[in-house]
């Protein structure tokens, strides 16, 4: 089975591994959004996911292989598809538009912002 593993995939489910939640209690898309966010902040930031992961599997792996498992299918079933995604790439901004070919934002104009929330 070869599959690639986008970054924020990978992220996701590091902070997931090591977060609070547990994989018994049945948690809801809210609950694991949450988790995520929650250790990421904790730890901070990805690096901090992927270094505890990283010790986890070093320090147990017959626990962390079958967490990791878990995780991944967490984040695969929470963040699959268009509608997991929070922001989309609304095409180009009007101000790109107006601007034609200059490469310089018009004045006022954020530089390089053109993914929206």
């Amino acid at each position: 089975m070869d599959r690639t593993v986008d970054y924020l995939t990978a992220a996701r489910a590091e902070a997931l591994f090591v977060s609070d939640l547990s994989a018994w209690a049945g948690p809801t898309r809210a609950d694991v959004v949450a988790a995520i966010r929650h250790a990421v902040r904790m730890r901070g930031g990805t690096r901090g996911c992927a270094g505890e992961v990283a010790a986890a599997y070093g320090d147990h792996p017959e626990v962390a292989a079958p967490r990791m498992r878990w995780a991944r299918g967490m984040v695969d079933s929470v963040f699959a598809g268009p509608s997991a995604h929070q922001w989309s790439w609304p095409g180009p901004t009007k101000w790109a538009a107006d601007v034609g070919s200059s490469s310089a934002p018009a004045a006022g104009q954020p530089r390089g912002e053109t993914c929206m929330r």
